[in-house]
């Protein structure tokens, strides 16, 4: 194993590579919240916890991430707080709206695990979660007045949406596909990601102690070693007892408050009472058979923003032809796609919602590759060409622009 950079440290030993192809796929599988966690390396760096409260026995960078991978709780329930901030404009809850409809697509039902997950993206959010065994998990959202809870008891899965009385429902083995898509949501869901591919453009050191949701917990602490990346730090609290992480904290490299923040407030490792993963829906609910939503006829495209942004996901959904080729590699890797859309971001009274949302986040840029749109957060940046081409990454706007040029 060959030795990496480390300011705190004097041996090194790199994780074994992934196969190339995993990486690439596990790049661009997560949220945009997390984009560029999953092009994340490790650059394995031996540390000793510091003295702090609590004390725990020394263990290095390797030793915590092979704990981590070894970890197999089965049984769990507790309290996550989510807080991603992006630096979004507050549209008055807009953009979380355009985010949910996008993802639950025409006439879906309200209570479609996608429609709501997608609103983690922006905002605070509690969820509450439990887990007995793989066949047994439940995740409830917690909202002003309402409760969305997605469960997984045997064969059976459910979504309901308290708000409206919707019933989502289908199988395990059918819903399998579909919802292992769906975002991630827990510290441990956002460091599996994070973990995923490795290449050498990371260091990664143990930065002592921390007590979580009243556990001792080591700190893994993630720092690119590329510029031009808009990625600070990632930090990982790691159980010191069962190595299930607690706590996932994402800071841009621009500084100020974490980009993404997703921890235990309270968690406890014993089984959960049976009645947690009941579910009969209630009288009067609506209920959505998932086969009978993959049955339902498909719409007819709708004109302006909506048909864009249709563009966008077919680019590199499963109905694609072609997937988003990555340039680059690590922390400053981007992906690019052709969405098929000539004429760039839609605006004026062909735009709809979704244009006036696009248009108020985007700084207008030219170069070699022609005119585009780049649309700026404290993490994911993207730029649309006016041939509808699209590069995105956790990256500059002046990487965006050499990328597009490049391309050419």
């Amino acid at each position: 194993m060959a030795p990496y950079e480390s300011d705190d440290a004097t041996a090194a030993a790199q994780a074994e590579d992934a196969p190339s192809g995993r990486r690439k796929a596990a790049r661009y599988a997560v949220p945009v919240a997390v984009v560029g966690v999953a092009a994340a390396t490790i650059g394995l760096v031996p540390a000793l916890a510091d003295s702090g409260d609590p004390a725990l026995p020394k263990i290095t960078a390797q030793q915590l991430i092979d704990k981590i991978a070894k970890s197999d709780v089965q049984r769990l329930s507790g309290t996550v707080k989510v807080s991603t901030d992006l630096g979004l404009p507050n549209l008055g809850g807009l953009e979380s709206s355009l985010a949910s409809g996008a993802a639950r697509g025409g006439d879906g039902s309200s209570a479609d695990p996608k429609s709501h997950l997608t609103e983690l993206v922006s905002g605070t959010h509690t969820l509450r979660v439990a887990a007995d065994g793989p066949d047994r998990q439940k995740l409830s959202l917690l909202e002003s007045g309402a409760e969305y809870s997605m469960i997984h008891d045997g064969k059976d899965v459910w979504g309901y949406d308290s708000k409206t009385n919707e019933v989502y429902h289908g199988t395990a083995a059918a819903s399998a596909g579909r919802h292992r898509a769906a975002p991630p949501a827990t510290p441990k869901d956002f460091a599996d990601e994070a973990l995923k591919a490795v290449d050498g453009t990371t260091s990664v050191t143990v930065d002592g102690t921390a007590q979580v949701a009243g556990r001792d917990a080591y700190k893994l602490l993630i720092k690119p070693k590329q510029s031009g990346t808009t990625v600070g730090a990632v930090s990982i609290a790691v159980d010191a007892k069962t190595g299930m992480p607690l706590k996932f904290t994402l800071t841009p490299r621009s500084g100020g408050a974490a980009v993404l923040d997703a921890g235990f407030t309270q968690v406890s490792f014993a089984r959960p009472a049976a009645s947690t993963f009941d579910f009969t829906p209630p009288k009067g609910a609506k209920v959505t058979e998932e086969k009978d939503r993959r049955k339902a006829p498909e719409h007819a495209p709708q004109a302006g923003g909506e048909d864009f942004a249709k563009g966008l996901g077919g680019a590199h959904g499963p109905q694609g032809a072609h997937g988003p080729k990555v340039l680059g590699k690590g922390w400053t890797s981007i992906a690019t796609f052709d969405t098929g859309a000539k004429g760039g971001v839609p605006s004026g009274s062909r735009g709809g919602q979704l244009g006036g949302f696009l248009g108020s986040l985007g700084d207008q840029v030219s170069g070699k590759f022609g005119k585009g749109t780049v649309f700026s957060t404290r993490l994911v940046n993207a730029l649309i060409t006016d041939d509808g081409k699209v590069y995105a990454g956790a990256v500059t706007k002046d990487a965006l622009v050499k990328a597009a040029d490049q391309g050419k």
